[in-house]
């Protein structure tokens, strides 16, 4: 398995929003971007996906520089769940789980048995068996954060890279969808890089939290190495504000 590797990585549009970033994400290890909205969590990862031209730097996959490789190469290294809503019109979720074989099929785009057997082990893992031949339109948000997640399993990457993954779910598709991730990083080897707008959900998925705020990474490390009073006060700008409202406090004792 190849992990996903940034060097001296600038991120943004017309202007640099992120600067200098250099993060590894291991095979088999889940990194957490944190940050306040507009920080650039969604910007660095549409970069390293490809949906965005990076500023300077570079981005490896495994030993490969990404802007060397095709888009099918890269297609069969790196999956994505992204914020963008798709909307396949009169598409079944099982149509659009397939759609992650489309890397390794021939010029005709055809499903070999091996990708059938791919495509019903992926709806399998994701428990999409009640939707699959639902149309795409018609089903839920929760229900269809499950099938991208299973389309991107069905590619079977070695990266997978998550915007927000939780966004708008209720706690039921909430903890589905973070048990299967995790169980791709940790039981199935594959490199996780996702953000998250919940620090407690940071503070127990992550093996490795990167902090983002004021147009850089301003640290590094595990859990409990980023998620500390003084410094969460200072990434989010509480000042002294009071946590009360929010129930447990979003750092460590």
């Amino acid at each position: 398995m190849d992990g996903l590797y940034t060097t001296d990585l600038n991120v943004g549009y017309d202007k640099d929003i992120l600067e200098n970033i250099t993060v590894s994400v291991e095979p088999g290890k889940t990194v957490v971007l944190i940050g306040p909205n507009g920080s650039g969590k969604s910007t660095l990862l549409r970069t390293v996906t490809g949906l965005l031209s990076a500023r300077g730097g570079r981005i490896l996959i495994g030993e490969t520089d990404r802007t060397q490789m095709s888009v099918k190469e890269t297609a069969s290294k790196l999956s994505m769940v992204m914020t963008e809503s798709i909307r396949p019109e009169l598409m079944t979720c099982r149509q659009v789980i397939e759609s992650g074989r489309y890397p390794y099929t021939g010029m005709f785009g055809r499903l070999s048995p091996d990708d059938r057997a791919k495509v019903d082990e992926a709806i399998a893992f994701t428990e999409t068996e009640d939707v699959a031949d639902k149309l795409f339109t018609n089903i839920s948000d929760g229900q269809r954060q499950r099938v991208l997640l299973a389309r991107s399993v069905c590619q079977d990457p070695d990266v997978l890279v998550l915007d927000e993954p939780t966004s708008f779910l209720d706690i039921r598709y909430k903890i589905d969808i973070l048990t299967k991730i995790r169980s791709l990083s940790a039981d199935k080897g594959v490199a996780v890089l996702m953000s998250i707008h919940e620090p407690e959900i940071a503070m127990k998925l992550a093996d490795v939290v990167v902090a983002v705020g004021d147009g850089q990474v301003m640290r590094i490390g595990t859990p409990r190495e980023v998620f500390t009073e003084d410094f969460i006060r200072k990434l989010y700008k509480l000042g002294d504000m009071s946590t009360e409202m929010i129930g447990n406090k979003p750092w460590f004792s």
